[in-house]
């Protein structure tokens, strides 16, 4: 897909991976919706726009959704997909060290904004897509593409509801390029491994250094920029459909960090 004067509705787009593909899409002369709780610092563009929205409100996404639209034909540009970094990790076993199960508000909260709120923004940004004109050959419309994580495969202790929340994603994903196949949508997700963010940044020192020792090359966690010629490579390169994409730098998490 050519990804010049196209809008893609990023959201989480304010900060880390999200802010990073922000960047890269303006960068390549793209529209771009951001959808967040706060907007970006030190993102002045004409061709960004921020919404306020909690991903976990429906509400509050469909009215940034119908926005993102409205604006993004005011300015001439064509629809071209939704890019989900909006996210949060959580940690809690399931039995605590206090002998009390896992509060079942968390695992609700992680699920709801990984999971549920992905497919929702998707799924009202899709209501948009189908009916933009087909490009090339093929008849592309756009693309879908979702954030999941190493968790997804390798979760650690205490990420039980967190590593669910990022395996639905995996798992959603090829039904969802099947469902959009026929209107010429794709819909592919990256898995990050370790990433400088500001979720990352949260770790511990010994646990960072933990994650560390387990990188093979390079031996460093990941840029965002690293992860946003990713979804730029998503976004140009037709072929590439109903996959989960890992981003790990060839680690794998271990039992217990």
């Amino acid at each position: 897909m050519k990804v010049r004067n196209r809008t893609f509705v990023v959201s989480g787009g304010s900060s880390g991976l999200g802010l990073a593909t922000v960047q890269a899409l303006l960068n390549a002369q793209a529209y771009v919706a951001i959808l967040d709780l706060r907007p970006p610092a030190n993102l002045s563009s004409s061709r960004a726009k921020f919404w306020k929205a909690d991903i976990t409100s429906e509400t509050e996404v469909e009215v940034a959704v119908e926005g993102s639209v409205a604006w993004s034909n005011q300015t001439g540009a064509i629809l071209g997909g939704v890019i989900n970094c909006a996210g949060v990790g959580t940690g809690a076993k399931i039995i605590g060290a206090d002998n009390e199960p896992h509060p079942l508000d968390l695992w609700r909260f992680a699920l709801e904004v990984n999971l549920t709120g992905t497919f929702n923004l998707s799924r009202l940004v899709c209501k948009h897509l189908i009916h933009v004109a087909p490009e090339g050959p093929d008849g592309e419309r756009g693309v879908v593409v979702m954030v999941a994580s190493s968790a997804a495969f390798e979760g650690q202790p205490g990420q039980a509801a967190y590593s669910a929340s990022k395996g639905g994603l995996v798992a959603m994903t090829l039904p969802l390029a099947r469902d959009l196949g026929r209107h010429g949508i794709r819909v592919v997700s990256v898995a990050p491994g370790a990433f400088t963010s500001p979720m990352t940044d949260r770790m511990s020192p010994k646990t960072q250094a933990s994650v560390i020792r387990e990188l093979v090359f390079p031996r460093r966690p990941g840029m965002p920029e690293e992860f946003a010629q990713t979804v730029m490579w998503v976004i140009g390169c037709q072929y590439v459909n109903g996959e989960t994409i890992r981003l790990s730098g060839g680690a794998r998490l271990p039992g217990k960090l």
